[in-house]
């Protein structure tokens, strides 16, 4: 699933630079997406663009926006649910050139052992 903000946010703007997809932004600003500038999603607080979203597949083996965060209102967004698959294809796809290893307990929150 995407990562998502919640309403808690305070917009404290600790998510945004972790991001490694700047798919993270503050509320009212629009976004870049594919070329393109869209409007913002949120007016009020921060927010992530699902499309963008890896949840940090591929680079690291916890969505980093979630943890910085220091109220826990970056969460799994529970309309969009998605494989791991699905979120380091889209790794590639957003940083097309870059070599990424295989994935593993180091690059994959779905790797993580309990």
């Amino acid at each position: 699933m995407a990562t998502m903000i919640t309403e808690e946010c305070i917009n404290c703007g600790a998510c945004e630079p972790e991001c490694p997809n700047t798919a993270i932004y503050a509320g009212g600003v629009q976004f870049e997406y594919d070329g393109q500038m869209y409007d913002a999603l949120s007016a009020d607080f921060y927010y992530i663009v699902p499309e963008k979203c890896t949840e940090c597949v591929g680079h690291f083996d916890q969505e980093q926006c979630a943890a910085v965060c220091p109220v826990d209102c970056c969460v799994p967004d529970p309309n969009k649910p998605e494989t791991e698959v699905q979120l380091f294809e889209r790794a590639k796809l957003l940083h097309q050139g870059k070599e990424f290893a295989e994935l593993s307990a180091a690059t994959s929150r779905f790797r993580k052992t309990a």
